[in-house]
């Protein structure tokens, strides 16, 4: 590959640093042209972007970047894939249901501003709740005494009803 090919793949690759919130490292050694062809597939259907890259390629582009991602430097060994996104927990979610036989596996991930190395941090990624699921929560959270308030205020009418009605309809 010449220079000037690699100096666009690097930047090519800055730009999806850039763009996207959160990438997955994924080990693809070992796959072969029709798993990683159906992988390719899954990942377009979870709106997850894979890219496989040389690792020197790779390594070059995070020295470029704004932020620090010098530790995942020890994760850029073996055939590389970076899955990048915008939800946290879409690429541990695919690894999980698609890995057999450990492939692919989890190398590192860089999701909510944090590092995850190693493949034993796969159930702590799958763990982490969305944007949209932590506001979620919070909406649930805020509706809930509401809720129990006007319940509250239902059934004690219809008590106060039952008890007047009770005493209209007595025969003095």
């Amino acid at each position: 590959m010449r220079k000037e090919d690699k100096a666009i793949v690097i930047e090519h690759i800055g730009e999806k640093l850039k763009e996207y919130a959160h990438f997955y490292l994924v080990d693809v050694t070992g796959m072969n042209a029709e798993s990683t062809s159906n992988l390719r597939r899954k990942c377009f259907g979870a709106d997850i972007k894979m890219l496989v890259v040389k690792n020197t390629l790779l390594h070059k582009a995070f020295e470029a970047a704004e932020i620090d991602y010098s530790p995942l430097y020890g994760s850029l060994k073996g055939s590389t894939a970076v899955f990048f996104c915008n939800t946290a927990n879409a690429p541990a979610k695919l690894i999980k249901e698609v890995s057999k036989d450990g492939i692919p596996g989890l190398k590192a991930a860089y999701a909510e501003e944090g590092f995850y190395v190693g493949a034993d941090q796969l159930d702590a990624l799958c763990a982490i709740k969305s944007k949209a699921e932590v506001i979620a929560d919070v909406v649930a959270l805020l509706q809930s005494p509401a809720k129990n308030v006007v319940s509250a205020l239902q059934s004690a009418g219809q008590t106060i009803h039952g008890v007047l009605k009770t005493l209209g309809e007595r025969p003095e």
